[in-house]
């Protein structure tokens, strides 16, 4: 079989292939729009394109800095340096014991038990608010009659006994309180 028997079956081949269409009443015009991309060349073009798309996101290039901080993230350091240097400043004894007292309470005029039941009540307060300092005010029992000061010695035994209280001392002036005045580091 040469060339021009392969043409000459191919001619026959689509003339009877138009014949049958004719036959059947098929209309072989197309109703669609000129240059219109057929279904099959719409899906290989969007895949073209959605392949471009990949192509080119992948061939973008990210900064290496920019990676890293996404990645890793930052950490402000200034800000926990301030906060390492707050939690020392806190328990730092100088510094605590310089600060003003950050609450008080005056015992005055009180019964003994109703004092300490006062004052356990307090402490109790100020150790849950996080409290650092606070001030107690006993006063220095000029006015009891006939026997020595009560609340002092009561204030200065509640401390020693409850783990709650630190260290504590008197207020240096006279307008804080002096000795009729205790404060008390709370931990």
């Amino acid at each position: 079989m040469d060339m021009n028997d392969i043409l000459n079956q191919w001619d026959k081949l689509q003339a009877d292939k138009v014949k049958k269409q004719k036959e059947s009443g098929k209309n072989t015009v197309s109703h669609k729009k000129a240059n219109a991309p057929t279904p099959e060349e719409k899906a290989a073009a969007a895949e073209k394109d959605f392949e471009a798309k990949i192509k080119n996101e992948n061939s973008k290039q990210i900064n290496p800095m920019e990676m890293w901080l996404r990645r890793y993230g930052t950490i402000d350091k200034d800000k926990l340096a301030e906060e390492a240097e707050e939690i020392n400043r806190e328990q730092d004894r100088s510094y605590l014991i310089s600060m003003k007292p950050e609450a008080r309470i005056d015992l005055h005029g009180l019964h003994l038990e109703e004092a300490e039941a006062r004052l356990n009540d307090f402490i109790t307060m100020c150790v849950q608010r996080g409290l650092k300092k606070v001030l107690i005010i006993h006063g220095k029992g000029n006015h009891t009659t006939g026997t020595d000061p009560v609340l002092g010695p009561m204030v200065r035994r509640f401390i020693e006994r409850d783990k709650r209280c630190g260290m504590s001392g008197h207020p240096k002036t006279r307008q804080e309180g002096g000795n009729g005045a205790t404060w008390v580091i709370l931990r």
